[in-house]
């Protein structure tokens, strides 16, 4: 995917370079890769309830590691999108088909009873879309804003843990005083990469 060093670029210029990084990425190693993450869930320890997500266009990972979490006994709870300026709603998955696309993009949503922004405060584990992460739990995601007005939610005991490729686990990446850091990072290479306790500021 080519070179992803820091070389002081700002936020903006990151975005353009690793979503022009991911189309260069063929079906071959999409699907290679949304293997191996749903393996890596396979053997992670769960909590009661996990937040996660439906990958969308070329986010790394499958609908298929929905199934291996409630097949191991967790709750799962999906985003909901209501709107560009709100924090995501959150409602259970059961099945594939219970998914129907959202008004965002046609992002696959859960059909069933919203249960609100606080329900993320439920979770004891919550995976989370980025386009890149660095090594102090700073996440990169597409700009809209829905998971930062969303992570004020999670308890302090939460796993934060940022779903990317190999080489978007970075060394440094611009930070802003509202982040939320993440506590880990999930790639299909290296699986469950442990970063620093976030910080609330």
């Amino acid at each position: 995917m080519g070179d992803l060093r820091n070389d002081g670029m700002g936020k903006a210029e990151w975005r353009k370079k690793l979503t022009a990084a991911r189309s260069s990425v063929s079906l071959a190693q999409r699907v290679s890769e949304a293997k191996a993450l749903t393996e890596a869930i396979a053997t992670m320890e769960l909590p009661a309830t996990v937040c996660a997500y439906v990958p969308f266009g070329t986010e790394p990972g499958s609908v298929g590691w929905l199934d291996v979490l409630r097949d191991r006994g967790a709750r799962v709870l999906l985003p909901v999108i209501l709107d560009r300026s709100s924090a995501l709603d959150w409602a259970e998955y059961d099945c594939p088909a219970t998914l129907s696309p959202g008004r965002w993009r046609g992002i696959l949503e859960p059909n069933g009873p919203r249960l609100g922004p606080a329900a993320l405060g439920e979770a004891g584990l919550m995976l989370v879309p980025a386009l890149a992460v660095d090594e102090s739990g700073i996440r990169l995601g597409r700009g809209a804003g829905h998971y930062d007005r969303s992570l004020v939610h999670v308890t302090s005991g939460t796993d934060l843990v940022a779903v990317v490729r190999d080489d978007e686990l970075v060394g440094q990446l611009p930070a802003e005083p509202h982040d939320v850091r993440m506590t880990g990072a999930l790639t299909p290479g290296k699986g469950l990469v442990r970063l620093p306790a976030r910080s609330r500021g």
